[in-house]
């Protein structure tokens, strides 16, 4: 590791700390394989980032020929209960929609409910199966996304500080957690590596994700509406596209994804964050975030 890179990573660890972040990340060059990180090897509960290797998995099924995309699925929505911020979640009525449109919810609207009808297709054993099928060993998925809504946070909806600070402060420093979903071991969790080792399969042949897969994928996570306030705004160009899928749970804030710029170069970003400050709305985590992920791809790519 050269001068430069050691005073680069303590320079960023520094921003991480001052916006009250500890942070997990990795960024590689799709083409080279050189990478940078900071601690891309703690495993970090993932909330909504594991509708990506759900959604792979579930196309995987289809292009083998055991689902198929047209396939009606009757979805009860919420009925006005507190199971997800977007989609599904807040339909009064039952819809019928096909699966292909069902992966499209959960995938760029990160609708929980779709995700969860998907995961009555594929349980989250399988998925973590198919992972480890693809060489992807420290991303495990162990539970369906409406265990995410029953947190402290909806316990404590009139009080939502104090949710914010039992998650701010109630982990140990193996990655266990007072909070299930935000305990390593119990949660659905991997780590920034994993994330970009999975990035780079669906980004790169030869690979052991079906091309029909992975080119699907990549299409849904160019289509993410939600993920325009993290990363989007420090990779996002006339002359780079930006394909990602975020993950939020209590005081974790994720995004991967994959920048491609227009003179052919491409870089996996993984960025994983954990506030220690007790507030839901934190503009400056998420600012800080981005611009560690963006000075780390600036480092590779000059």
């Amino acid at each position: 590791m050269t001068s430069g890179t050691v005073r680069l990573l303590r320079d960023l660890r520094a921003d991480l700390d001052a916006a009250g972040l500890t942070g997990w990340f990795l960024v590689r060059d799709l083409d080279s394989g050189e990478e940078i990180g900071i601690d891309p090897d703690t495993r970090v509960p993932l909330a909504s980032l594991v509708k990506v290797p759900l959604a792979a998995a579930v196309l995987d099924k289809v292009a083998r020929g055991e689902l198929s995309e047209g396939t009606p699925l009757c979805l009860t929505g919420g009925g006005g209960r507190e199971v997800g911020p977007a989609g599904l979640a807040r339909f009064r009525f039952p819809a019928t929609i096909a699966l292909a449109d069902v992966v499209y919810l959960s995938t760029c609207l990160s609708d929980n409910v779709a995700a969860d009808a998907l995961f009555d297709l594929v349980r989250p054993a399988q998925v973590t199966h198919y992972l480890r099928g693809l060489g992807v060993t420290d991303l495990t998925v162990r539970h369906r996304l409406s265990d995410l809504t029953q947190t402290p946070a909806e316990a404590l909806a009139q009080t939502p500080e104090l949710a914010q600070t039992l998650a701010a402060h109630g982990g140990t420093p193996s990655g266990g957690h007072r909070v299930r979903q935000l305990d390593s071991a119990r949660a659905s969790s991997g780590t920034a590596r994993a994330c970009v080792d999975l990035l780079e399969r669906l980004w790169t042949t030869p690979s052991p994700v079906a091309p029909d897969v992975s080119q699907r994928v990549r299409e849904l996570m160019g289509h993410h509406v939600v993920a325009r306030q993290r990363l989007w705004p420090d990779f996002a160009s006339d002359a780079a596209t930006w394909s990602s899928k975020t993950g939020t749970l209590l005081n974790h804030r994720h995004e991967i994804g994959v920048v491609e710029h227009a003179e052919g170069d491409r870089y996996a970003v993984a960025a994983l964050t954990a506030s220690r400050v007790s507030a839901g709305i934190q503009h400056v985590a998420e600012a800080t975030m981005a611009s560690v992920a963006r000075r780390l791809r600036d480092h590779l790519r000059h």
